[in-house]
C-alpha cells in the first residue's frame, strides 16, 4: 500500500530546527481492504482475529456518522444487502 510506504513529517518546532522524519508504523494494521463484499459478521470476525478488542461499528445506507476519532473503532460500511461496502479503517 502506498500509505504505508511514506515517512511521516513532523513540522518544525522551532527556526532553524530540521523537522524529525519518523518511519512509516508496520506494528499494525489500520484498513483491511479485503473484506470488501464480504458479509457484515463475516468482515468482523476477520478484523477482531486481527485486532483483538476492537470495537466494531455497523452502519446502515444513509445513515450519519460522527467525526470524531477512535482508536479502538472500526466501522463497516455495508450496503443494503449487509455486505461491506468500501474499506473499513480504524477510526
Amino acid at each position: 500500500m502506498a500509505e504505508e510506504n511514506q515517512e511521516i513529517k513532523l513540522p518544525q518546532g522551532q527556526i532553524g530546527h530540521e523537522s524529525t522524519v519518523l518511519p512509516p508504523s508496520r506494528s499494525r494494521k489500520t484498513t483491511w481492504p479485503e473484506v470488501v463484499g464480504l458479509p457484515a459478521e463475516e468482515a468482523e470476525r476477520k478484523i477482531k482475529e486481527e485486532m483483538p478488542g476492537v470495537r466494531i461499528q455497523v452502519v446502515l445506507p444513509n445513515c450519519f456518522v460522527t467525526m470524531d476519532f477512535n482508536q479502538q473503532r472500526v466501522r463497516l460500511h455495508v450496503d443494503s444487502s449487509g455486505k461491506v461496502a468500501r474499506p473499513p479503517k480504524i477510526g
